[in-house]
């Protein structure tokens, strides 16, 4: 299929000429003769809503209330490659699956800039909405969720089919690369030992210690990916990064980390922020159960209960060194998803290298 080629402005992804050409392949025939701008989320990648009329009426089965994302702002064209992994997973992968996310209408990346570009349907104006930390989610409903990674996992659980995609290469080693281990170290510890870091456990406040976890995880992942089956995963599985659509629903979004990994870096992660640690403690082992009889029933056999319940740290040991290097977001947030990881990570002695010297 033939698509439009990647905008390179805002102003031009939300022109009646561009979103023609864009939306033609799924839609031959239609014309956008208007575009009516909506609200603007604009950090690192831009998210715009806006409404379409066309010529003849808006197709059946195209909502005209749709959002693009792109890396159009100053500082988002320094990280353009970071939309590519997304744009092919809506393109390439979405569908394949059936995890529940948002129905896109366009997905591409530039060849020469690797800038992404999605177009999504709107799920705010659809009644849904977006999380974050402070949202109020139920372990009920992070049972659903932890389906929805199920679901993502079991349907590329070993399959040869995205063995060979280069926007699927692991990369949990990015930061640490492009920063170096001094900084990282350094920026883990101005958040650990600042306000965001007021309610980490005193034993956790240890920026080395936990580099060392992480790079500890990294190697045994390396070695783990040649004996085990891997599988696509989200790679970053917070809380903040979930929608419930307009049934109440949880799905998942924000994909530019999506590649070939282990199970549990993205069920670690997701317990741990998605429940206050009272709630996480009383129900981890039971979420954890759903988990696996999830992938049981969808025709993968799980790891044993026992050594899952080992991998969980390793996952958790992933959400709280992203939290750690994590600046950019409202510093309500961090705190509480670093008292949240921190604290899972205490319960769980998961920055213990023992963690990490054997397989799970």
């Amino acid at each position: 299929m033939t698509t439009a080629p990647v905008p390179d402005t805002l102003p031009e992804a939300l022109s009646p000429q561009w979103l023609t050409s864009a939306l033609h392949p799924r839609y031959p025939g239609l014309q956008v003769r208007k575009v009516d701008p909506g609200p603007i989320v604009d950090r690192v990648s831009t998210n715009a809503r806006f409404t379409i009329e066309c010529t003849g009426g808006v197709p059946e089965n195209l909502s005209p209330d749709l959002c693009v994302k792109g890396y159009f702002n100053e500082q988002g064209r320094e990280t353009r490659a970071a939309g590519e992994p997304e744009a092919c997973f809506y393109r390439d992968l979405a569908d394949a699956t059936g995890v529940r996310t948002l129905r896109s209408v366009y997905a591409d990346f530039d060849e020469h800039t690797r800038h992404g570009v999605v177009i999504t349907e709107d799920v705010v104006a659809a009644g849904g909405s977006f999380l974050d930390a402070g949202s109020s989610f139920t372990p009920d409903q992070v049972a659903q969720s932890l389906e929805q990674f199920a679901q993502l996992h079991a349907a590329t659980w070993g399959n040869p089919a995205w063995a060979g995609q280069t926007w699927l290469t692991p990369r949990l080693t990015g930061a640490l690369r492009a920063f170096g281990v001094d900084e990282i170290t350094a920026r883990i510890h101005r958040n650990l030992h600042g306000p965001n870091g007021r309610r980490v456990p005193a034993e956790l406040r240890d920026a080395p210690r936990l580099v060392a976890a992480y790079q500890g995880l990294v190697n045994a992942l390396a070695a783990e990916h040649e004996a085990s089956d891997w599988c696509v995963i989200h790679g970053d599985a917070h809380v903040g990064n979930l929608y419930l659509d307009g049934r109440g629903f949880p799905g998942l979004v924000d994909w530019q980390l999506v590649q070939r990994g282990m199970w549990y870096l993205d069920v670690g992660t997701h317990i741990a922020t998605a429940l206050d640690p009272d709630d996480r403690r009383s129900t981890e082992r039971d979420l954890l159960v759903h988990y696996l009889d999830c992938l049981s029933s969808r025709g993968v056999e799980p790891p044993p209960p026992d050594a899952a319940w080992r991998a969980l740290g390793r996952g958790i040991v992933r959400g709280l060194y992203l939290w750690g290097i994590t600046v950019k977001v409202e510093p309500r947030l961090i705190e509480i998803l670093l008292h949240r990881l921190s604290t899972a990570a205490a319960d769980h002695d998961a920055l213990s290298p023992e963690l990490f010297s054997a397989p799970c």
